[in-house]
């Protein structure tokens, strides 16, 4: 049966991930990049689909884990009745090459513990070439290699590389796993312990450099050092998750593929980099975001590859069980073709904060930032697919009206503020234009709330971005009561619910079910922090970060039923949103302020 994903961690070297399991064994790992076909893809089926374990012989010991302090080294302690072990599992960041290291450390007395390999490409499909080298062994198949190192001696059965072995008190046993292009030699063997060294190094200064002091500076730093091991540093691009398919709700079909970089959370990392004190990362990200959406504007895409890439054609792994087995199992995204308005808000939002804090844009940024926000105002009152990217008819979606008066407004700033040349006479037109028809249309009295879309009274948790982009202040009795309907009607235990599934099965074609969504969870924190309601906001809050597994580590959803973290792991944009409302209720920075003036 699959671990919960409360008991899984992650290790990078900030080109990929993998995904670690309490019980030893990696059952997720896509190299050499995040969106890269998998060659340990047991977390979305069985141990036949490639996993690496482990683990000590004896069934019952007792597990404990954590990270080094302010890095992304792993460590599971085995306590057994003979001894106890420690596993270090890390991936040595800005490697040449693409290495992940075990290594097994004895803590006290003498373990006995067993090895597991299996190897498939192709997400669990392709059994690879094993064959014997000096120090171990090589895995091909197609374009791609692993070599295992270790002093360990191993051997082959039933496709699959074993070995039993004991550790005592004060050794140490290495393994070194490492990928290459399978028509190059591979890879000279790196030293584990200077490279655990290096490492811990790399992670320590990296944190030093955070200017958060705040009373939750524990939480902050380890969602800091998350939202960094989902950055792909050649390009600067931060994808969503390390996973595909993990369900938003067990055993639904609600599955989808994360592991690509979406525009709309673009100003909330900004914020989340910036005001932490990671300028390079913020500069990199929004280089990234550049670069991506350059072209004609009719042509932004919601999402992109982590170098920028634009096709993302969606399929279905047939052969995968799914995880908990919740099918289709599916990569790629067909999302990435949907029309949603609200991206240009994200994008010139994003800009127009680089310029707030001092951070240069050339010429040519803002010619293109200029073109989007004439396509904004030329389009903005056609219907859009919507931030949660429904599956379904074009809608007048409140959201992506308010995102688009975003764009238009930051455009207006940029002139009035900066000194910037744009047809701001316009602008200002429309943008009084856009105000005006989402408070027309967008507000219903029988709901006492801004609603989901213009043509319904359904609550959705998309509009509490009103106040937080400072479309309206938060005490307008308009925002109050959308934020008090929205809390009473669409929570359950205090957790937010993007929609209501049910009533929105005939727009998106889906069968109903998923958790409640921990951004908009905290966009309601940020909310109550807004309207002066502080102590309502400092406990919903806590209650939030009490629902990070042991790790520190969010995904994307919390089913309240089941008690359990659901949807992709762990999720950029709950780690984001922790961030900022760690900013907001600390007082250090206000993001939701900064936002929204």
């Amino acid at each position: 049966m699959a671990l919960k994903i409360e008991d899984y961690g992650v290790i990078g070297d900030l080109r990929t991930a993998a995904i670690v399991g309490a019980n030893g064994s990696i059952d997720w790992l896509c190299i050499p990049r995040f969106d890269s076909d998998a060659c340990f893809a047991a977390l979305l089926g069985t141990e036949d689909n490639g996993h690496w374990q482990i683990s000590p012989v004896e069934e019952t010991a007792r597990v404990s884990r954590r990270y080094r302090q302010d890095t992304l080294i792993l460590e599971t302690t085995f306590e057994t009745s003979t001894g106890v072990v420690r596993l270090i599992d890390f991936m040595p960041p800005n490697d040449a090459h693409h290495d992940l290291v075990r290594i097994v450390e004895g803590v006290s007395g003498t373990v006995a513990l067993k090895f597991k390999l299996v190897i498939r490409f192709d997400y669990g499909l392709t059994v690879p070439w094993v064959e014997k080298i000096d120090g171990g062994l090589q895995a091909v198949a197609g374009p791609n290699s692993l070599v295992l190192r270790s002093e360990v001696a191993m051997q082959g059965r039933d496709l699959t590389t074993l070995a039993d072995f004991t550790v005592e008190e004060g050794e140490r046993k290495h393994f070194t796993l490492s990928w290459h292009h399978s028509h190059l030699r591979p890879p000279a063997l790196i030293d584990p312990g200077e490279a655990l060294i290096k490492t811990e190094n790399f992670w320590q200064s990296w944190c030093n450099q955070c200017t958060y002091k705040g009373r939750w500076r524990e939480i902050v730093m380890r969602s800091l050092i998350t939202l960094k091991a989902l950055a792909f540093a050649p390009t600067g691009g931060i994808v969503a998750a390390v996973t595909t398919s993990l369900p938003e709700q067990l055993g639904g079909v609600r599955n989808w593929d994360y592991r690509f970089c979406w525009l709309r959370d673009a100003t909330f990392t900004l914020y989340a980099l910036m005001e932490a004190g990671y300028r390079q990362e913020a500069i990199a990200w929004s280089d990234w975001l550049l670069r991506a959406v350059a072209g004609h504007p009719s042509q932004l895409q919601i999402m992109y590859g982590v170098a920028g890439e634009r096709r993302l054609p969606e399929g279905e792994l047939r052969h995968l069980e799914g995880y908990e087995g919740a099918r289709p199992v599916r990569i790629g995204n067909a999302a990435s073709e949907q029309f949603q308005l609200d991206v240009y808000g994200e994008i010139l939002d994003a800009m127009h904060l680089k310029r707030r804090v001092g951070l240069k844009s050339s010429p040519r940024a803002w010619s293109l930032q200029r073109a989007l926000a004439n396509f904004v105002a030329d389009h903005w009152h056609e219907p859009d697919e919507g931030i949660w990217e429904v599956r379904g008819p074009r809608r007048h979606f409140t959201h992506s009206k308010v995102m688009a008066w975003v764009a238009i407004d930051r455009a207006v700033k940029a002139v009035e503020e900066f000194g910037l040349e744009g047809d701001v006479e316009r602008w200002r037109l429309v943008r009084q234009e856009i105000h005006d028809d989402v408070c027309a249309k967008g507000y219903h009295e029988s709901a006492g709330a801004f609603t989901q879309s213009y043509d319904t009274d359904l609550l959705d948790a998309s509009v509490l971005m009103i106040p937080l982009v400072g479309f309206l202040p938060p005490q307008d009795p308009r925002v109050r009561s959308t934020v008090d309907a929205i809390k009473n009607r669409l929570t359950e235990e205090g957790l937010v619910y993007r929609y209501d599934t049910r009533a929105i099965k005939q727009v998106d074609g889906l069968p109903p079910g998923e958790g409640a969504f921990l951004p908009c969870s905290f966009w309601l924190v940020d909310c109550l922090w807004l309207d002066g309601r502080v102590k309502e906001a400092e406990a919903l809050f806590e209650k939030l970060i009490g629902l990070c597994n042991p790790l520190g580590l969010l995904s994307e959803e919390y089913d309240v039923g089941a008690k359990r973290l659901v949807g992709n792991f762990p999720q950029a944009f709950s780690h984001v949103a922790l961030i900022n409302t760690a900013q907001n209720l600390s007082g250090d920075f206000d993001p939701a302020k900064e936002r929204a003036e």
